[in-house]
């Protein structure tokens, strides 16, 4: 099988893919025309990306079954867009989560400490020590967390360890009961609204998944329950806050901000940015490095390696973000059958003959291989004739049975 990796890739992992036997097509530099042209040339049918975009023309371009992100999220793959082709596409969740934790409690500190201000004074060879001496200090501020999936739940570690007290709210968490049992099971407060968090909290940390949902999610009427001289941390993705109304709320509040992700950022590696808040005092911010550490990216890769590997091995692919929660079935057709050639074949011609579509099916082999039982959902209930027609017109149907969803 052709595997084609469009972006930088570790070492391991490229190692890791070929002893599975791929024909791994390294080309890091591929994008946008090239990716497509490629994923025409090569008939790859497994694409592995970080950052670079994914979009329906190139999924046109190419004969691709598996899409795979090396890295958290899938906001760079048109993912509607695979689903109507049938294309799996699957991501690496929580592998980068300790790196991005890090780089978070490095943008809380350094904001605290003012440290890249005193790095430049120094470069300039200026001694201001009166000056630097002023800091707040973390131990007993509130961290807020807005998200509490992987990443959120490395930073609320820290923090507890730094001596913080820890306030989150997580969309997924949208009843009491819910909300007490995560309580419970990690000893951190969480709140039944984000204003709740953003209200208390010292120092905000943003760790939300970019969906329709959430772009703009931090916005100027969620940002003025702010405290005032409030921290400030972005490392999820820049379009799930509105930066104008965050530079706003710079200005009116006194805000410290660290930055490590930005709604505009440059295609490429390098490349100019020019986003206004970066000019505001007290703004820092990092170049998009949250999952860029060693650790990160060989645990990644690893992932990465592992998926591949489940998807030839058995046709199922871990983490994949694009299967239907829930089909539109709304009948279970379970047929008690002898194992023998031709029987469900009858069966599915007899449904076909009524218009009934198949949205899942199994069938499970009874100790000895004599006989099964399948289990078709269908998108409607069989008649009675389709019913008569299935039972009469194969001698090796033993039952049948019809189970409203």
């Amino acid at each position: 099988m052709t595997l084609l990796i469009a972006d930088t890739f570790e070492q391991s992992g490229l190692d890791g893919l070929r002893s599975l036997g791929c024909n791994v097509i390294y080309e890091p530099g591929l994008k946008e025309t090239s990716l497509a042209a490629a994923l025409q040339s090569t008939g790859a049918e497994i694409l592995v990306v970080r950052s670079t975009p994914v979009t329906e023309a190139m999924l046109d371009a190419g004969h691709l079954s598996l899409i795979v992100r090396a890295g958290a999220g899938v906001n760079t793959i048109d993912v509607a867009a695979a689903s109507r082709r049938g294309i799996y596409v699957s991501n690496c969740p929580g592998k980068n989560s300790v790196a991005v934790a890090e780089l978070a409690f490095a943008l809380i500190l350094a904001l605290d400490r003012r440290v890249p201000d005193n790095v430049a004074d120094l470069r300039r060879g200026v001694w201001n020590k009166k000056e630097f001496s002023k800091a707040q200090g973390l131990f007993g501020r509130t961290l807020g967390l807005l998200g509490f999936g992987n990443i959120g739940q490395e930073v609320a570690r820290r923090a507890r360890a730094f001596g913080m007290p820890v306030i989150a709210w997580s969309r997924g968490l949208s009843s009491d009961a819910a909300r007490g049992a995560v309580a419970r099971e990690t000893g951190i407060e969480i709140a039944a609204t984000p204003e709740a968090v953003v209200g208390r909290a010292d120092v905000l940390s943003i760790h939300l998944a970019l969906t329709r949902d959430t772009r703009g999610f931090v916005n100027a009427s969620l940002l003025k329950h702010l405290k005032a001289g409030a921290t400030v941390i972005n490392t999820a993705r820049g379009e799930v806050v509105d930066y104008s109304a965050l530079a706003a709320a710079v200005q009116e509040k006194q805000l410290r901000v660290g930055l490590d992700v930005f709604a505009n950022e440059p295609a490429g590696a390098e490349g100019a940015i020019t986003d206004p808040i970066l000019s505001l005092p007290n703004v820092i911010g990092t170049h998009h490095i949250g999952a860029s550490t060693d650790q990160a990216q060989d645990a990644i890769a690893a992932e990465t390696v592992r998926i591949v590997r489940s998807f030839l091995a058995t046709g199922k692919v871990p983490n994949v973000v694009n299967l239907a929660k829930k089909t539109p079935a709304t009948h279970m057709l379970v047929v008690r059958h002898r194992d023998k050639p031709g029987v469900l074949a009858h069966v599915f011609e007899r449904l076909r003959d009524a218009n009934l579509n198949v949205q899942e099916t199994e069938n499970i082999i009874f100790d000895g291989a004599h006989a099964a039982i399948a289990r078709i959902n269908l998108d409607g209930e069989p008649p009675a004739e389709t019913m008569n027609a299935i039972q009469a017109g194969n001698a090796d149907i033993l039952s049948l049975q019809v189970v409203k969803l």
